[in-house]
C-alpha cells in the first residue's frame, strides 16, 4: 500500500519549493498535480503547477466522483484526482498531495496517510515572504495573513509540524520524514544511520513540537497591532 504524504501549509511558507526539493532526491515518489478552475498566473503552465480546467469540467468530475479530495478557496476550485493514487500504487511508489487544510481533512482518514504541515517561523516572516515574491496586490497579502492565522489553527490535525525557517536544513527533516516513514512501515530492524533518520524525524513529530508551534501562534494572535502594522510598511 503506497503511502499518501499530506502536506499543507500557509500561503508563502515555502511548501512548493520544499517539495519539489525532496521530490528531486527521494526515489519512488509520486507528486499529485491539482486540477484548478482558476487562470494560470506568470509562467506556469498546464500540467506543470496545475492542471487547469474550466468550472464545468471540475464539477462534472466531482459528479463522476473522480476526485480523491477538493476544495474552494477564493472563488476557485481545487481538487486532486484518483487516478493519481492508482498510478502511484501500481508503480509501487508512494504519493505526496501539496493541498490546503480543507482538502486534507478529506484524505487524512486514509490508513497510509501522513500529514505533515509546513509553518513560517512567524507572522512578520510570512509577511515578508508574501511582500517579496511580488505576486500579490497589498488587499491579498492581507487576506492570506488572515487566512494562515486560521489555517494554522489546524495543526494538531497532523502527525508532523516541519517549521521552515532555514531552506536547506527544513528540506533535510522533509527528507527524513519521508524516509523514516517508510522505514517504520517496512518493519525491519533499523541500522544505526537509519536510526539516526528516525530519530531527525521524530523531532518534528506533533508531540514533540508543541512548544515551538505555541510561540508561532502567538505572532499571529494581533495581526493588526500597531507593530506589526509598522513592520509591514517598512517590508
Amino acid at each position: 500500500m503506497s503511502i499518501v504524504f499530506i502536506i499543507s501549509a500557509p500561503s508563502g511558507s515555502g511548501k512548493s519549493t520544499l517539495v519539489n526539493e525532496v521530490r528531486r532526491v527521494v526515489p519512488a515518489l509520486e507528486f499529485s498535480v491539482s486540477y484548478t478552475t482558476r487562470p494560470p498566473r506568470g509562467s506556469e503552465q498546464n500540467g506543470r503547477e496545475y492542471y487547469f480546467v474550466g468550472r464545468a469540467d471540475f464539477i462534472d468530475m466531482q459528479r463522476h466522483d473522480e476526485l480523491l479530495e477538493w476544495a474552494e478557496v477564493y472563488g476557485y476550485y481545487y481538487g486532486t484526482a484518483r487516478r493519481f493514487l492508482r498510478e502511484a500504487e501500481q508503480k509501487g511508489h508512494d504519493l505526496v498531495l501539496d493541498i490546503d487544510v480543507q482538502g486534507a481533512k478529506q484524505v487524512r482518514t486514509l490508513p497510509q496517510g501522513v500529514g505533515i504541515f509546513i509553518l513560517p517561523p512567524d507572522r512578520k516572516t510570512l509577511e515578508w515572504r508574501l511582500r517579496n515574491r511580488g505576486v500579490d496586490a497589498p488587499d491579498v497579502i492581507e487576506r492570506r495573513l488572515k487566512e494562515a492565522a486560521r489555517e494554522i489553527e489546524n495543526y494538531c490535525e497532523y502527525d508532523y509540524i516541519l517549521v521552515n525557517d532555514q531552506l536547506e536544513e527544513s528540506i533535510e527533516k522533509l527528507k527524513a520524514i519521508v524516509l523514516s516513514e517508510r522505514l517504520i512501515r517496512s518493519g525491519k530492524a533499523l541500522s544505526p544511520e537509519e536510526a539516526v533518520l528516525v530519530q531527525r524525524a521524530e523531532r518534528c513529530r506533533l508531540s514533540n513540537a508543541r512548544e515551538r508551534i505555541q510561540r508561532i501562534l502567538d505572532s499571529f494572535t494581533a495581526p493588526d497591532d500597531p507593530e506589526n502594522e509598522m513592520q509591514g510598511e517598512e517590508s
